[in-house]
């Protein structure tokens, strides 16, 4: 039965026209995600803790596999509960999958913590966003090769769906540290949009960035949901959040009767070491916080992905709010996790600065620490921004195990072989 949701202006893609295949238009794109090598090299990237460290904790593969899993059972649970959606008028499973596979691509080797980095070092030439560089792949690099890189030619409705912030760098005021969209994406945002004009008072403050499709607001919860919950989990198991840290944290926060509720029965789940299985069951409930809310703005008459808003309960935003605050207080402000961003940033700025010197000033003899792909976009590259970015979707494209290796055999002495790659 055909699904009326979506129409051609939906399922375009930006240049492709493709063959009838026995697959959707959004199950194409969902495939190449999944089959695609940046995809892959999620499972050896740092989710909270660094990649290789423990093998019970999620990585930025399992992480995104989470957030699908729990995106397409909220298009479920939304076309159970009847009007306005229905047999033949429903949100795509296949296609929030597969912004949910897709929403982490971007992200660099070393967590947030090498985000923040490369954040850092791009600020003159456009800066870095994990989000930003999802779409980058998407569109521009996802299939890289010695003749060159490409994206994998998306749908419009699955680029949108990834499409989080929507603001370009140069339309701040001041050079923003994070959610933005880089400026050469202008292109991509019209396309979304279909070429439409933005609405003057759309483009003012952040109100551009909070307009989002349908199938992203899903993602944007989903990804929610799962980190501010199983990052509960993996603090647990790795001995980071115990009974007294939490006690303690606590002590200092403005508990009301309900989050004493929250407190008491994670307090609960980790004397009974049930603390899994108790915060599975918490998915469940952010599944079915969720409702749909007709609205009305300057692409609901063209695309039915603009004519409703996912609408989530406060009570479960405000619980995922509370473990959110935890996990980042107790785990991330820890000392171990403040000395993994210590050593992002010492191997991240050292390996920038040795590639800057050999492959883009090319002061002194020069040696080869890139990769010849990589070089011959570097020569390529008009000017510094551009040589920039290529050496950026490097470092952001390396796994945690892969730019410790670089590092080591570039800086370590005692660290190398010829059959060290």
């Amino acid at each position: 039965m055909p699904n009326t949701f979506y129409q051609d202006f939906d399922t375009e893609t930006q240049g492709e026209v493709r063959q009838p295949d026995y697959r959707t238009a959004f199950q194409i794109d969902r495939d190449r995600i999944i089959h695609a090598h940046a995809f892959r090299k999620l499972q050896s990237k740092t989710q909270v803790f660094l990649s290789g460290e423990y093998d019970f904790y999620r990585t930025r593969l399992t992480h995104s596999m989470e957030v699908a899993q729990i995106g397409r059972s909220i298009c479920h649970f939304l076309r159970t509960q009847g009007g306005p959606l229905r047999e033949d008028f429903h949100i795509d499973g296949d296609l929030v999958e597969g912004v949910c596979l897709a929403h982490d691509l971007g992200h660099p080797p070393f967590g947030h913590s090498g985000e923040r980095t490369l954040q850092e070092l791009m600020l003159p030439y456009g800066g870095f966003e994990g989000n930003a560089q999802t779409l980058h792949l998407l569109t521009t690099t996802l299939y890289e090769s010695e003749a060159g890189v490409r994206g994998m030619q998306a749908t419009r409705a699955l680029l949108d769906g990834v499409l989080k912030y929507k603001k370009l760098f140069r339309e701040f005021p001041a050079p923003p540290a994070n959610h933005f969209l880089y400026d050469p994406q202008e292109s991509v945002r019209t396309f979304v949009f279909g070429g439409a004009a933005l609405p003057s008072a759309l483009q003012a403050g952040e109100e551009l960035n909070s307009f989002k499709s349908v199938e992203c607001q899903i993602m944007d919860w989903a990804d929610d949901a799962a980190y501010s919950l199983n990052d509960i989990v993996d603090g647990v198991k790795a001995g980071f959040l115990t009974l007294e840290r939490i006690e303690r944290w606590a002590a200092g926060e403005p508990i009301d009767a309900r989050r004493q509720r929250l407190l008491d029965e994670l307090f609960a789940a980790i004397r009974a070491d049930n603390v899994e299985r108790t915060f599975s069951q918490k998915i469940g409930g952010c599944i079915r916080a969720c409702r749909l809310r007709e609205r009305t703005n300057f692409m609901s008459a063209r695309t039915h992905r603009y004519r409703y808003d996912l609408v989530v309960a406060q009570e479960a935003q405000d619980e995922a709010l509370f473990f959110k605050k935890m996990s980042n207080d107790i785990i991330f402000e820890s000392t171990q996790l403040q000395q993994l961003e210590h050593k992002a940033r010492k191997v991240m700025f050292e390996l920038w600065e040795s590639c800057w010197h050999h492959h883009v000033r090319k002061t002194g003899r020069a040696i080869g620490i890139l990769p010849p792909r990589v070089v011959r976009l570097i020569d390529s590259a008009p000017d510094e921004a551009a040589k920039a970015r290529h050496l950026c979707d490097w470092l952001a494209g390396l796994t945690d195990g892969l730019i410790v290796r670089t590092y080591r055999r570039l800086f370590d002495p005692e660290f190398g072989s010829f059959r060290d790659l």
